[in-house]
C-alpha cells in the first residue's frame, strides 16, 4: 500500500437541512465522515478538503462567499489541512489536487462526501483513471432523489446504483466501520 490521504468532498452547509440543496441522509453521512476524519487525523494521515463553488449565474446552491458554500463544521479543516476549491464535479478538473497529491507522494485515496452520483462518482473514477488506489466510504456519502423521464428514483436506490458501479470497476467500497478498523500508516 502506498501513502494514503483522506479526501473529503463537498460536505458543505447547503447539503444539510435548511440549506439550499438538502440531501437525504446528509447529517448521518456527515457523522460517519467526522468519525473517519478524526481517526485519520489521529493517525497522522493527510487530509484534503474539497469545496465546490458554482460560478454560473443563478446557481441554486454553493454560491461563492455564501454560508451555504462553506464546509460544514462537522468536518471543518484544521491547521494546515489544504482546501481545494473546484467548479466542476470532478475534484481533479482544473484544480491543483493532482499536483498536491504528487508533491506529497500520495498513491491511495479514501474518498467520502457528497453527492454520490455526481462529485463522488466523478472524483473516484478520475482518481482510478489517474492510477490512484481508491476506497470509497459508502455510508459517509449522501445523495438525493432523482427524476428521469417522469420516474422518481429514491435516494437509497441512487446511492446503491452508483456505489455498486464504483465497486464493480473503480475501487474498494467499505463502510465507515470497516475503514475505521483498517490499519493506516
Amino acid at each position: 500500500m502506498g501513502t494514503q490521504a483522506l479526501l473529503i468532498v463537498d460536505i458543505q452547509n447547503d447539503y444539510f437541512p435548511g440549506g439550499n440543496w438538502p440531501l437525504v441522509g446528509q447529517t448521518a453521512a456527515a457523522e460517519k465522515a467526522a468519525a473517519v476524519l478524526a481517526a485519520f487525523r489521529a493517525d497522522g494521515v493527510p487530509v484534503i478538503h474539497i469545496r465546490h463553488e458554482i460560478l454560473r449565474p443563478n446557481a441554486p446552491f454553493f454560491i461563492p462567499g455564501s454560508v451555504g458554500a462553506a464546509i460544514h463544521p462537522s468536518v471543518a479543516p484544521v491547521g494546515e489541512e489544504p482546501v481545494i476549491v473546484k467548479h466542476f464535479a470532478n475534484s481533479f478538473r482544473e484544480t491543483g489536487l493532482q499536483a498536491l497529491l504528487a508533491a506529497q507522494g500520495i498513491s491511495e485515496l479514501t474518498i467520502l462526501g457528497s453527492m454520490t452520483q455526481n462529485c463522488i462518482d466523478s472524483t473516484a473514477r478520475a482518481a482510478a483513471d489517474l492510477g490512484f488506489g481508491v476506497t470509497v466510504v459508502h455510508d459517509a456519502c449522501a445523495t438525493l432523489d432523482l427524476t428521469f423521464n417522469g420516474t422518481t428514483i429514491p435516494a437509497a436506490q441512487v446511492q446503491a446504483a452508483y456505489i455498486a458501479a464504483l465497486a464493480f470497476g473503480f475501487g474498494r467500497v467499505v463502510s465507515a466501520a470497516e475503514v475505521l478498523a483498517m490499519p493506516r500508516p
